[in-house]
């Protein structure tokens, strides 16, 4: 009998293992939840003070790599310091920052996506974590589960626009962005200096206005200037070198023969026999045409050719800014 009792007594006292279970089941979901809110919360925090949330490899594992995750995290990995001389990297770290900021400031905002950079200089273990040995590269890390092909960013072929990162986005997270960038003047001052330029060869030429009826002259600058404006959002330059848009060809068509129409007007301007007063004219507005039309000759190249280190006066976004106002 006395076994038998010592037995039962010490069965009293074990431990269910599934009534244990249950009861800390409540206890792991609340700290599931506790953990998970203080992660939303830090990095809402920093969102407040900066789009782009900067990380380095602890901050990286803690935030992007380990669970509990219930948003996702777009990663641009670069190498900004300028030791490195990355030149497409501070070009994508700009379109990376309009996007983030167009996100930051739109009723698109939302716990849901976080925009984070990891510089080499700062987070090279989390390079080797990932075995990455290029920049700049986008990723975006899921809600759940692992980034798969897909969320690898296909820079060589997209471009880095940030309006190409924005359909990316989107795609990736159903968060869409319409992106805002900042006021650039530079359009509507190229266009008064065109407008001044037309003016002088009307000055110049005041005696002859025969060019001004040309029906063939008008219809292709019509055909230039708007070729698929009719279209909410077109586009006119291709962002990588692997494609071409038909309004692209005709635009660089316009560029070089604004540039061979400054070098006549230079050429005419040194040895014409009018007085010294016209000549000055034509001079300056044959350099303004130079100097107007290979700016953005070179831009259009910077823009198809990322990390092309030369440019010239003007930039592409300009360009855009005033064809998209015609």
């Amino acid at each position: 009998m006395w076994p038998q009792q010592g037995r039962t007594g010490r069965e009293d006292h074990l431990p269910h293992p599934a009534g244990h279970a249950l009861f800390n089941a409540p206890r792991i979901s609340l700290a599931f939840l506790m953990v998970l809110s203080e992660k939303v919360s830090q990095l809402m925090e920093w969102t407040s003070k900066r789009s782009v949330i900067r990380m380095n490899g602890d901050k990286f594992r803690r935030l992007v790599k380990a669970p509990p995750r219930n948003y996702s995290v777009i990663v641009m990995f670069t190498a900004l310091q300028p030791h490195r001389q990355c030149v497409v990297c501070k070009q994508a770290d700009e379109e990376y920052q309009i996007l983030a900021n167009s996100w930051r400031y739109s009723s698109a905002f939302t716990n849901k996506i976080f925009f984070a950079m990891v510089d080499f200089d700062e987070g090279s273990d989390v390079f080797q974590m990932l075995n990455m040995n290029s920049a700049p590269t986008f990723i975006n890390f899921p809600a759940k589960g692992k980034p798969k092909r897909g969320d690898t960013y296909e820079l060589q072929v997209r471009g880095f626009a940030a309006e190409q990162l924005a359909r990316w986005v989107a795609d990736r997270t159903d968060v869409n962005i319409r992106v805002i960038r900042p006021p650039n003047y530079a359009g509507p001052l190229m266009l008064g200096l065109l407008l001044a330029v037309i003016g002088g060869l009307v000055y110049l030429r005041g005696s002859n206005l025969d060019f001004l009826y040309n029906k063939t002259g008008w219809a292709f600058a019509a055909l230039v200037s708007n070729h698929d404006s009719c279209l909410p959002g077109a586009s006119y330059i291709h962002g990588s070198s692997q494609a071409q848009f038909v309004a692209e060809t005709h635009i660089v068509l316009l560029f070089n023969g604004g540039v061979t129409l400054g070098m006549v007007l230079l050429h005419e301007a040194a040895t014409s026999d009018m007085d010294v007063g016209k000549r000055k004219i034509m001079c300056i507005a044959g350099i303004g045409l130079v100097v107007f039309f290979f700016s953005w000759l070179l831009s259009v190249f910077r823009s198809k050719y990322h990390g092309y280190p030369y440019r010239y006066c003007f930039s592409i976004s300009a360009l855009l800014i005033l064809l998209k106002s015609s």
